[in-house]
């Protein structure tokens, strides 16, 4: 499965809006993969370091969005080395990046280098990371995220640099997984449909087809159907078929009046 850990104060707040869950479902679903769970947390380090710790625990390939540059409200890579069990250490490479980048801004503002310097020293934190991580390129600004257990990744909050590291560590560290998720869905217009008389037939499906599952997706106010339910199953495509066949039949025996029929491929 595939998990995201979205870190930060500010998204809980509402000062600003998330759109890492988006383009995570789009760069996924580019892939053939899906995301099977997210979860939100604010800057609490307890929280945290709980939600990271069960991420290491469940074996499931996580992206975790934030917390890694080097401020106080910073709390990620400290969290990541309490949930694993890990001390912190300056990475190698990661330490040859960041000097390399100071050394890049130092001569972008006529300003001789000093990799002693207190500003210099504060970058290096940011390469710091739990013992046996493995770091994950960053094409914007050269500072690294990082990798623990070769499934549990960590990417900065920014879009212009997360994105592009994801997508980096699902075609070079997960490209075994492109497809497994891939998925097919159908579904079907249900006009004036109440659910509770279509649950009958929705356990029937899921029992029967399983592991295809079943959805209903009722609206009460819809401009062009009104009100309605968007009765469907989603699952492998050799698997969707059948299920939809006897869904259809199964409304028909009902004497439920059917609208559109809607197709959609996840990847």
């Amino acid at each position: 499965m595939i998990g995201l850990i979205i870190i930060g104060d500010e998204i809980l707040s509402g000062r600003r809006q998330d759109k890492h869950l988006a383009k995570a479902i789009e760069l996924l679903a580019e892939r053939g993969m899906a995301v099977s769970w997210a979860r939100y947390v604010g800057d609490d380090p307890d929280r945290i370091t709980a939600d990271l710790r069960h991420a290491l625990d469940s074996g499931d390939v996580v992206f975790s969005f934030g917390g890694i540059g080097a401020t106080p409200d910073d709390h990620t890579r400290a969290c990541a080395g309490r949930a694993l069990g890990a001390e912190l250490a300056l990475h190698p490479d990661a330490r040859e990046l960041i000097l390399a980048r100071c050394r890049q801004l130092a001569e972008a503002e006529g300003k001789p280098f000093e990799p002693d310097s207190a500003d210099t020293q504060r970058r290096l934190q940011m390469g710091c990371f739990p013992q046996g991580a493995s770091i994950i390129p960053n094409p914007y600004n050269q500072i690294p995220g990082f990798s623990l257990l070769g499934r549990v990744h960590f990417v900065p909050g920014f879009p212009v640099m997360a994105w592009p590291m994801m997508a980096w560590v699902l075609d070079t560290l997960h490209a075994d997984l492109h497809g497994r998720g891939r998925l097919a869905e159908k579904a079907v217009v249900v006009h004036g449909a109440i659910e509770s008389v279509l649950t009958p037939l929705m356990v029937e499906i899921e029992t029967r087809f399983a592991p295809v599952k079943v959805f209903s997706l009722p609206s009460v106010d819809h401009p062009v159907h009104g009100r309605h339910i968007e009765l469907g199953v989603k699952g492998a495509p050799d698997q969707v078929e059948a299920a939809f066949s006897e869904m259809l039949a199964g409304l028909s025996s009902l004497g439920a009046s059917i609208g559109p029929i809607l197709v959609q491929k996840d990847g």
